[in-house]
This record gives structure tokens, C-alpha cells and sequence, in this order.
């Protein structure tokens, strides 16, 4: 690493455009990543490419200094389309691009879902150089929108590349690869590299240049990864335990399922502790807001799904806390990565039961190591155990009170709007008796992100 550095130590000698190296150094970018490095002297140069990285590592620049380079040689609207798996890295991916080109009068659309079509459509009819958005929104875009096609696109890129190939995107991105033309540069980049990814690269790019800036799952070498290993009942407790030991961090806390965040968060704000929850089943609006709030330090935790493992760039973030193992291995290499980015350091733990254990084992096999186990004595842990329960009780109060209420979508972090949610969730953790059931393992049939 040391010697790529060497040898590579300004943007301008990877071939960057003077206007382009001055962005970066506005931006603080001194010297390319290692992903950067090595993909920006092969985008350059006309060639698709297939980028494997850490996440964290400057992807984003990976692809976007060499679409700007290419723009500016020959302008014209809808030159890039970028695709990402979610809607808060598809904001965050045109903010960048705004940001680089911000000396060279770039105009970005995002189109996503959550949001107003109509005025995306006026967006659209300005006639911008880079659209970024999610697949589905795109692809209603493309099907609803008069005037609107990309015809005369000349870059693709796919983002997160393993994830946007899965099920759920599948007939949309066979719709946009229909809708586009073939003569074009593609790039894919991604932090894991699976088989989809390698039946797409033969089906849309014509002799890639594969980069691996890391091995095939890695985290970075400034990220303190440790485990503990508990009894499920108690598993809220230890939450309080590490956020408490922990409370001047910034935390993102993540769980296997959308109710879980917005339990979590309500027994937390009882205690006291700054959190807000974030996932799928929030408006985009909500989502943003609670994305922000932490970002500006109103709050600093955050209790998410899935949906805020990808890409995300929130520089602050001191310690990832997996209080839901992943049934997918792959998607801890994302959750871990939200700390511990463009050098820093960072801590990730994970709680682990006797039910997760197994998939624990998968991410360790993953990994290629054994993780040390984090130090905490069940006596102090358990010396919390009252005042926890304390704050789940009136959080249920706070449940009951509500639970006539309509469901409405979209809860945010108002206590009310919660509370449907967080009720089922309890259902489902709940025995016939209405006692907690001893595991306190989560319903199959309980909703994903």
C-alpha cells in the first residue's frame, strides 16, 4: 500500500484534468485511494471496468472523476446513468458528483422512489448530464415519462453491484439494459463480488479490467471487530451496556427487522440515550430526516435496517453494534463498513445468541479469522436489568395507549407513529400466556427491510 502511494501520490498523475484535481483538493481528497489508483487510468482509457474494494474506499470517486473527465471533453444531457440498490446512496452519489463538478456546472437528477415523479419529471426535462437513481423509479421514469430516454447514454454505472442484481431488481435492470445503448462504457463496483455479478459482467461489458483493491470479503485493518456471546434475554440489556460504556461514540445499531428498530429506539429514548430509528417501511422524507439528524449530531445513534448498510458515507460513525446478526454473511461486510472509512478507525460488535451462533460462524469462515470476544461481566450488565425493563414497560404503556390507532406508513422518530409496529413486533415475541417467550427469537414470518 505504502508503494502504491509512492508511486501514485497526486490525482493529476493518474491523469485527472486540472479543474478535476482542484475539486478533490476542495474536497480534501490529497491523494487517490487504492481503488482510485488503480480504475482511474483504465476509465481513462475507455475500458469498462469491474471494481472489488473495501467499502469506504472512494468507490464513488472511482467512477465519477473519469464520467466528469469524459464530460467535459465532449458535453452533452443524459451522458451517465448511475444505479444504486437504495435511495439514500443514490442521494448521496449525486451530492458527490454535484460536488466535483460543481466548478464545471454539472447538473444532476436523482430518481427515486418516496418521492414526487412530477417533480422529478421537471428535473428530467432540464436536461441534466447525470441521472442516479434507484432501478424501479428509472425504470417509471423511462416507461412514464414523455421526452424522457437515454438513448444517448454513454456511461452505466451499477453501484453496490452485488445487491442491485438480486431478485428484486432483476426485470428492472433487464428493462434498462434494453432502454440503453450497447455502445457504451459500464462500470460495476461493489465491496463483495458474487456469481450474479460475473453472469452480468459477460452479458454488458466488453473486456473489463477486473480491479480487486481488496481481497474477495475483507474490512479494513483500522476496524476493531470483537464479539459477545449471550443469553437472547438479555440481549436488549447488553445493548444499554456497550451504548452506556460507550456514550461518547457515534453508534449505528443494526437489526434484522424494520419493528425491531423502532422498539429499540423507544426503550433507548427512555433511558435517556439519543437514538432514532431509520428503515424501508419510513417515507423517504422520514428516512432523509432521521439520516440527517444524525449526520448534524442531534442524535448519535441510530437504529437501522439493512437498508443503511450500502454505501453510506457518514464520517463520524465510531462503532457499528450488529444486535441482529445477518442471516446473509456478506451483508455484515456492509454493516461493519459503515465505521472505520478513508482511514479512520472504527469498532464494530456483535451480539450473538445461541440461536445466531451459526450464523456468527459463517461470517467468521467469511472473514478467514476468529474474532476476540468483548469484555463485559454479566454482573455489571445485569445491574442495568431494572431500569431496562423499567423503560420497556412504558414503552409498552406508551403502545397500548395507541394501539387502536390506524396503521400509517412511514413511522419517523415520533413515539407515536411507532407504536403499530412495535407492537406487532411484540406479538410476535410474545408467548400464547402473553409472557416473553424464553429465546425471545423473532417470528420467520416477522416483515424484512
Amino acid at each position: 500500500m505504502e508503494q502504491d502511494n509512492e508511486e501514485v501520490k497526486t490525482f493529476q498523475s493518474l491523469g485527472i484534468c486540472e479543474q478535476l484535481v482542484e475539486a478533490c483538493d476542495s474536497l480534501g481528497w490529497k491523494n487517490p485511494s487504492k481503488i482510485q489508483a488503480e480504475a482511474i487510468p483504465h476509465a481513462l482509457e475507455g475500458k469498462d471496468l469491474i471494481g472489488l474494494a473495501q467499502t469506504g474506499s472512494g468507490k464513488t470517486g472511482a467512477f465519477a472523476l473519469p464520467i466528469l473527465q469524459a464530460l467535459l471533453e465532449a458535453p452533452q444531457a443524459f451522458f451517465a446513468c448511475v444505479l444504486s440498490p437504495t435511495r439514500e446512496l443514490a442521494i448521496q452519489i449525486a451530492e458527490q458528483f454535484e460536488a466535483l463538478g460543481s466548478g464545471i456546472g454539472i447538473k444532476c437528477a436523482v430518481l427515486v422512489g418516496g418521492v414526487d415523479m412530477v417533480q422529478q419529471a421537471i428535473n428530467l426535462a432540464k436536461r441534466p448530464h447525470v441521472v442516479v437513481g434507484t432501478p424501479g423509479r428509472l425504470v417509471d421514469h423511462l416507461t412514464n415519462t414523455k421526452g424522457f430516454s437515454l438513448r444517448t447514454l454513454k456511461y452505466l454505472v451499477l453501484d453496490e453491484a452485488d445487491r442491485l442484481l438480486n431478485e428484486d431488481f432483476e426485470k428492472s435492470i433487464d428493462e434498462i439494459l434494453n432502454e440503453i445503448p450497447r455502445e457504451r462504457r459500464t462500470y460495476l463496483f461493489s465491496a463483495t463480488m458474487t456469481k450474479k455479478v460475473r453472469k452480468l459482467q459477460r452479458a454488458c461489458l466488453r473486456n473489463p479490467v477486473k480491479i480487486e483493491a481488496a481481497t474477495k470479503y475483507s474490512t479494513v485493518d483500522t476496524l476493531k471487530q470483537q464479539y459477545c456471546f449471550i443469553p437472547a434475554k438479555y440481549k436488549e440489556c447488553y445493548l444499554v451496556y456497550i451504548l452506556t460504556e460507550m456514550s461518547g461514540s457515534t453508534s449505528m445499531v443494526f437489526t434484522r427487522t424494520c419493528d425491531a428498530t423502532r422498539l429499540l429506539s423507544l426503550i433507548l429514548r427512555n433511558l435517556g440515550l439519543r437514538a432514532i430509528p431509520i428503515s424501508g417501511q419510513m417515507t423517504q422524507a422520514k428516512r432523509l430526516g432521521a439520516l440527517n439528524k444524525f449526520k448534524a449530531g442531534e442524535c448519535n445513534i441510530l437504529i437501522c435496517t439493512d437498508v443503511a448498510s450500502r454505501g453510506l458515507d457518514i464520517p463520524s460513525v465510531d462503532m457499528v453494534i450488529n444486535y441482529d446478526i445477518p442471516s446473509n454473511s456478506k451483508d455484515y461486510i456492509h454493516r461493519v463498513g459503515r465505521t472505520a472509512r478513508a482511514g479512520r478507525s472504527g469498532v464494530a460488535i456483535s451480539l450473538v445468541n445461541q440461536y445466531e451462533l451459526e450464523w456468527y460462524i459463517q461470517i467468521e469462515k467469511l472473514i478467514g479469522k476468529k474474532l476476540p470476544q468483548f469484555s463485559a461481566q454479566e454482573e455489571e450488565v445485569l445491574m442495568l436489568l431494572e431500569r431496562v425493563a423499567e423503560a420497556k414497560r412504558i414503552s409498552l404503556m406508551k403502545i397500548k395507549e395507541t394501539g387502536g390507532r390506524k396503521r400509517r406508513r412511514g413511522g419517523d422518530d415520533d413515539d407515536d407513529n411507532e407504536n403499530n409496529d412495535v407492537e406487532k413486533y411484540l406479538r410476535l415475541k410474545t408467548g400464547k400466556g402473553g409472557k416473553m417467550s424464553k429465546n425471545g427469537k423473532t417470528s420467520k414470518k416477522m416483515k424484512r427491510r
